[in-house]
């Protein structure tokens, strides 16, 4: 019995089914090579093959140079006397440059120059197998249909083809990073070539020429009307500057300032100083008001020391402090003297602060002056800052007419200046370009260079065949080797069998003797008898011995042979197989379970009467049944569909089904069953309780492993009885040509002696 988990299937849903890796395998390189080699050389030969025809029948061309330096002088004089319209040559202009020697303008100026039009050599057809005018004119419906008078061209006609074939034939290239441009021209003629490259050269210095003085005269006319108008708006706004100044009375005192302005700020600078007065005032009458206050006899203050009388007080104040001192020491404090002295004291102090509130009151009176004056400057600051407000306001749309009228003076100066330098560029005129390299005849051909459009037209095809080939290894979704069923499967690779042609005219030949024996049939069936010792029979031992392994523990096997999609070989397997293990001494029965298709008894059992679905519905003895095979001992039975079968999946799950393998079960060791095919029916899906193992037929290089997986999938018990999968109706030849280094199949040559049978 199988454990729950082990019905879980074991394939990645997620697992991607193409030809991804994830990382760059050489060996898989390698064989994609070996097999697709043919397809590139084959594409690389074709191609190679058109570039000869085109090297053989395409008309040579001759490419005449000249080379042209956009001069870049530092002449004083020249760059004085161009500056206008004069420009850096930068990287824009040289490109710029080169677009316009690749112009219509310079065409046509060729064109007229040399009168291609009616130079016979110019105007020859270019008869090339794989030309562009050949390939348009091919394509050219119009033209087939239309007589000869509609198509000729007129003469504008003619000279605007001309100009598109000059400049089609230009190139134009910069050299390197410096100011030189190579121009080349190429022309089925090579003095045609060098006479058109010298003219392009000429006609663009020309151009170049008339271009300046062109733009100069212009410029120059454009600036004189120019100037007459800024030089009238000018004047109209320096009238209304002054106009506007004389309504709103904005005079100014001078650098641009007005009179209410300055009057402000002088009033700011008196107020500045009325405040620094007033608090010098309020911190001396202060500094007076605490020494009184405090009554300090000793404070010091600077109008106190410049007064006589307050120094002579202060002096006998302290001429009776020093006697009333020295009395006192002497004679105690009581004494009459003592006491005399320091009513004295008292009295000198009493005169010194009526001095200082006679000086204080006099810093009173400062202090409210200085306030006076400070609210004073304060009120006139405010009146002044009103109008000097009316006046700013009124100024911001002064300045205005002002900065209008100096825009429009400006460019009245610069213009002067510019149509001043414009006459004499119109009457100096230069051309800042020169030729460095004149054209010369070439003496061989330009094109085509055969080798190398041979070996480009090779590269090319290559390119494509890989292309083709990528394409059909990336549409190769098929099964080639044994690891790609292990990698998208996750199943086991049993073997390969051979793809085997059936060279037997009647495939039913039955022995008269013998009528219940199996029939001999073609080559695919007996493959194993004749070739016991083959890959095709070692496949099948290598099934043998995964079942054994599996089903250990099963005195009979009963295994099941199914594929996803009918004709995968699975009836010639099956068939095989049974046989393998009856010429090993097993005793095998083989039972053919498609009863819609029983490809099994059309090979071996088309002369039987009655079989598996008589077994099933009639209840009729197995050993009436069953078709035996004389020389392998093989037990086969049949399925004989007279009518199509629409139950045939019930009747696989039937109790008349268990009843026939448990009846088979004790007279036999191997019970192969030959499944429909997964995909078409669900009879293997019916029968799969009943089976201990499952073999899995995909046919090589045909069944998808898209098909394959999805199948599976939906069969997850059917699944986990799978003990590996056999690839069917391998083609050895192109086997090889899959087989990567380090796989089993690489390794082929070296065990295939193993397959001979001498």
């Amino acid at each position: 019995m199988l454990s729950p988990d082990k019905l879980t299937p074991r394939i990645d849903p997620s697992r991607d089914t193409g030809n991804d890796a994830d990382f760059i395998d050489f060996d898989k390189l390698i064989a994609i090579a070996r097999r697709q080699w043919r397809m590139v050389a084959a594409c690389g030969f074709a191609f190679a093959i058109l570039g000869i025809v085109y090297v053989l029948t395409s008309v040579p061309v001759y490419t005449a140079d000249t080379s042209v330096l956009i001069d870049r002088s530092d002449s004083q004089v020249i760059n004085q006397l161009a500056a206008f319209g004069q420009m850096d040559d930068d990287e824009g202009t040289v490109l710029s440059q080169v677009e316009l020697l690749k112009s219509d303008t310079i065409a046509y100026a060729v064109v007229d120059k040399l009168k291609l039009v009616d130079n016979p050599v110019f105007t020859a057809p270019k008869s090339s197998l794989f030309s562009v005018s050949t390939l348009k004119s091919f394509v050219n419906f119009r033209s087939w249909f239309a007589d000869d008078a509609a198509v000729a061209p007129d003469p504008e006609r003619k000279r605007r083809s001309a100009a598109e074939t000059v400049a089609g034939n230009i190139d134009v290239e910069r050299v390197g990073r410096s100011y030189v441009l190579d121009v080349s021209y190429t022309a089925q003629s090579p003095d045609l070539a060098r006479d058109i490259a010298a003219a392009i050269a000429d006609v663009y210095l020309v151009d170049k020429l008339n271009s300046k003085y062109e733009a100069t005269r212009r410029a120059g006319q454009w600036l004189q009307e120019r100037i007459e108008e800024l030089r009238q708006q000018a004047l109209d706004t320096d009238l209304a500057v002054q106009k506007f100044r004389g309504e709103h009375g904005l005079v100014e005192a001078g650098s641009g300032t007005l009179i209410s302005e300055q009057q402000l700020s002088e009033i700011n600078t008196q107020l500045i100083n009325a405040q620094a007065e007033t608090a010098k005032a309020e911190a001396r009458y202060a500094r007076v008001k605490s020494i009184i206050d405090a009554k300090q006899t000793d404070a010091i203050v600077t109008d106190v020391l410049d007064s006589s009388i307050s120094n002579d007080l202060r002096k006998k104040y302290l001429e009776a402090s020093k006697l009333e001192t020295e009395i006192e020491a002497r004679l105690g404090p009581d004494h009459v003297q003592a006491v005399r002295l320091r009513a004295e004291m008292e009295e000198y102090k009493r005169l010194m602060f009526d001095e200082l509130n006679r000086i204080a009151e006099s810093y009173q009176s400062e202090l409210q002056v200085a306030k006076s004056r400070e609210n004073s400057l304060r009120d006139s600051v405010t009146q002044a800052t009103g109008v000097a407000a009316t006046a700013g306001e009124t100024q911001v749309q002064l300045r205005e007419l002002e900065r209008t009228r100096d825009t429009y003076k400006n460019l009245y100066q610069s213009f002067l200046t510019r149509y001043q330098e414009a006459i004499q560029q119109q009457s100096f005129p230069i051309t800042a370009a020169r030729i460095i390299t004149t054209a010369e005849t070439p003496t061989k051909p330009s094109a085509p260079k055969r080798a190398l459009v041979v070996a480009f037209a090779m590269f090319v095809g290559c390119a494509f065949g890989c292309g083709i080939a990528a394409f059909r290894e990336f549409r190769d979704r098929f099964f080639r080797t044994g690891d790609d069923v292990r990698d998208v499967l996750d199943v086991e690779s049993l073997g390969v069998m051979p793809l085997i042609e059936n060279n037997v005219d009647d495939p039913t030949l039955v022995d008269p003797s013998n009528p219940r024996s199996i029939a001999r049939g073609g080559k695919t069936t007996t493959y194993v008898e004749e070739h016991p010792l083959s890959a095709f029979a070692e496949t099948l031992r290598s099934a043998k011995i995964a079942i054994d392994l599996s089903a250990a523990d099963q005195r009979c096997k009963v295994i099941g042979v199914v594929s996803s999609l009918p004709g995968e070989g699975k009836s010639t397997t099956s068939i095989n197989f049974a046989k393998l293990l009856a010429m090993q001494g097993a005793r095998c029965l083989l039972i053919d379970g498609d009863m819609r298709n029983p490809g099994a008894t059309r090979a071996i059992g088309r002369h039987a009467e009655a079989g598996l679905l008589e077994a099933i519905v009639d209840s009729r003895p197995l050993k009436d049944l069953i078709l035996l095979d004389p020389k392998t001992k093989l037990a086969f039975l049949p399925t004989v569909a007279r009518y199509r079968v629409p139950h045939s999946s019930e009747l696989l799950a039937s109790r008349g089904m268990d009843q026939l393998l448990e009846t088979a079960r004790q007279s036999f060791d191997y019970i192969i069953v030959d499944l429909p095919p997964l995909a078409p029916v669900v009879d293997a899906r019916a029968i799969n309780s009943k089976l201990d193992a499952v073999v899995f037929v995909i046919e090589w290089g045909k069944t998808s492993r898209k098909v394959v997986q999805s199948t599976l999938l939906s069969e997850p018990e059917l699944y986990a009885k799978c003990v590996g999968t056999i690839l069917t109706k391998v083609d050895p030849s192109q086997m090889k040509l899959y087989r990567t280094f380090g796989s089993s199949e690489y390794y082929y040559k070296r065990y295939s002696r193993y397959y001979t049978e001498s």
